[in-house]
């Protein structure tokens, strides 16, 4: 049996994710499931697994999920030393799937062990792509990408010199504003902005998939992730979803990969990498599809995809400056302290004051220096959306 752990278990990745363990339970031993305030999921699933840990990241919670698991063997904790205990246990192969920078440190201490990283957070790799590749080399770790872009890059890159590559197309489905009128984007609300079109997520990565910060992360984690130069990686917008992202050859071929936005395809394929093995997704009809359409990436609509461009130039630990601050903005606006639209413009005043102090930063930079500029980050964007100078 191939033992595993889910963090970040009760969000949409990790519901894919246990759906398809969930078919070959004679093929998994569970070892952890980590979850935040979905209590009564995090139990059902690790009872119905048969888990030996189950987490969740608010110490206050843990009466309520011990009472959850009453009766069951599974051991249950909380808090943020029992999120790290918990990827400190010899799960072979690890879902990491908690949103935002809180996933960094349970990867990092996954890699530390060895174990296979299924990385469905992309923030890790923008905040610290190069010590996640580092970790990795020096502890035999593995790290395989669930985004559904960057799975379709990786899958593409099979098997071909990286080298020859001249171009990356990462797409994006526009989200939830893609047809409103520009100028009426400040006046949407966070509902309005957590209704996606053709994918069924949490409410923070939809938002961000309607302001396409999501999209402006996924750019700087294909940067990091294929050691590709920022000038080689571009978007398009396309509505369908059906195209994942293209790899452009220096023979002018374009390789891409097309499947339904169905995340058990990347979770599936990370889950029984290196084979291939049969997933319970739709199978393309393409004359039901009858066309795909393609429309630019427009920066004045989303200027988050300018900013990941000028992050990605600026390298050093800009990356996780810009999360940070994308973090902070994301719940300004859904507190409705800040507009839609005000998002951006609170990230971009961010980067303008610590760039300069973290751009020149080097790329053998540790977690504590991650940690400092994640925080300073976080300090200025909470002062900016409360006014303070």
């Amino acid at each position: 049996m191939r033992r595993v752990s889910i963090f970040g278990a009760t969000g949409s990745i990790g519901q894919n994710t246990i759906d398809l363990i969930a078919r070959e339970p004679e093929a998994y031993d569970v070892v952890a499931l980590t979850g935040g305030q979905n209590i009564a999921q995090l139990a059902q699933d690790a009872i119905r697994l048969r888990a030996d840990l189950a987490v969740t990241a608010d110490e206050t919670r843990l009466d309520e999920l011990r009472q959850a698991l009453a009766g069951s063997d599974v051991e249950a904790a909380a808090g943020r030393e029992a999120l790290l205990e918990a990827a400190d246990r010899p799960a072979e192969w690890v879902m990491s799937a908690i949103v935002g920078a809180a996933g960094l440190e349970p990867g990092l201490r996954a890699l530390q062990r060895g174990a296979t990283l299924a990385l469905a957070n992309k923030e890790s790799m923008v905040c610290a792509g190069q010590l996640m590749l580092r970790t990795a080399q020096a502890h035999g770790g593995r790290l395989l990408p669930v985004d559904s872009e960057h799975s379709a890059v990786f899958q593409a890159l099979i098997g071909e010199d990286l080298d020859a590559v001249e171009r990356v197309i990462i797409t994006a489905s526009g989200g939830a504003f893609r047809d409103w009128p520009i100028e009426d984007l400040p006046k949407a609300t966070p509902a309005q902005a957590a209704t996606h079109p053709n994918w069924d997520m949490g409410q923070r990565i939809t938002i961000d998939s309607a302001s396409m910060f999501n999209k402006a992360l996924e750019l700087i984690e294909t940067k990091e992730f294929f050691g590709l130069s920022a000038d080689k990686i571009e978007t398009v917008v396309h509505p369908e979803s059906m195209i994942h992202a293209l790899v452009g050859f220096n023979d002018g071929a374009l390789m891409a990969h097309v499947g339904p936005p169905d995340m058990r395809h990347a979770i599936g394929f990370a889950l029984h990498h290196p084979e291939r093995k049969p997933l319970p997704v739709e199978r393309l009809d393409l004359v039901k599809l009858g066309q795909m359409t393609f429309r630019p990436a427009c920066e004045i609509r989303w200027p988050a995809l300018r900013l990941a461009r000028e992050v990605m130039e600026a390298g050093g630990l800009c990356g996780a400056a810009f999360n940070a601050a994308k973090e902070v903005a994301l719940d300004g606006f859904i507190d409705g302290a800040i507009s839609f639209t005000r998002m951006t413009e609170v990230v971009e005043e961010v980067l303008s004051r610590v760039s300069p102090r973290l751009r020149h930063i080097d790329d053998d930079f540790g977690l504590d220096m991650v940690v400092e500029a994640d925080h300073l980050a976080r300090v200025e964007a909470g002062n900016i959306i409360a006014g303070r100078t």
